[in-house]
């Protein structure tokens, strides 16, 4: 498994078989040149998780792309080429099969109503698991390889992220949803990840848009 961090929340996930696009939203960047896409998954509907602009360019250039959304993504930004894929259902692809967990969005504020979110379990035949959870820090699957975890959000602190990265038994853990912060504070938030989250992992950090093979 390949995995490229394109910025914020986006991923892109290959095999030698498959290549699965994951939340390409406002704040990432480099994924609209991308061609040969199987799949592109939305894990809610958030304009930073999904550019509803852009989109339809990128599918456009990926005709044989399936896009797979959240269901209420699929009804609130009118998403007519997308299928619903919600939680408890799994697509399988080539060499790649992914299964949507959860069910809602962590609680920003009382100001801000909760909306639906599945997290993403991403598995390749004979090979590991990639847990991406949306923005949620609910559900902690067993039998994951590599986390992606939230860094920064305003629903979320610190010692809620060191809770969730603990809770995940992944021996890789890669930050992700980190748009909103500057370099400063990317470092600050990175520092209590590797000094306090679980001692057997190790945090790789692939902002620089280098692939990463698992």
């Amino acid at each position: 498994m390949r995995i490229t961090h394109l910025g914020h929340a986006c991923l892109l996930v290959e095999t030698s078989g498959t290549r699965l696009l994951v939340d390409p939203g406002t704040f990432s960047a480099g994924y609209r040149a991308l061609r040969d896409l199987d799949a592109v998954l939305l894990t809610h509907q958030h304009p930073d998780h999904v550019d509803v602009e852009a989109l339809p360019d990128l599918l456009q250039a990926n005709p044989g792309a399936l896009l797979l959304a959240e269901p209420e993504t699929v009804d609130s930004l009118a998403l007519r080429t997308a299928e619903p894929f919600g939680v408890g259902e799994t697509r399988s692809f080539a060499s790649l099969s992914v299964s949507a967990v959860g069910g809602q969005h962590a609680v920003n504020h009382d100001r801000v109503p909760v909306i639906g979110n599945v997290g993403l379990l991403i598995r390749e035949r004979g090979g590991p698991t990639l847990f991406h959870p949306g923005d949620s820090y609910t559900d902690t699957p067993d039998g994951v390889d590599v986390l992606a975890f939230p860094l920064s959000a305003p629903w979320c602190k610190m010692s809620e992220t060191l809770e969730f990265v603990r809770a995940v038994p992944a021996p890789v853990l890669v930050p992700i949803h980190d748009g909103a912060l500057n370099d400063d504070g990317r470092s600050t938030y990175l520092m209590h990840v590797a000094e306090f989250g679980p001692a057997d992992s190790t945090l790789r950090d692939l902002s620089d848009g280098a692939a990463y093979d698992v």
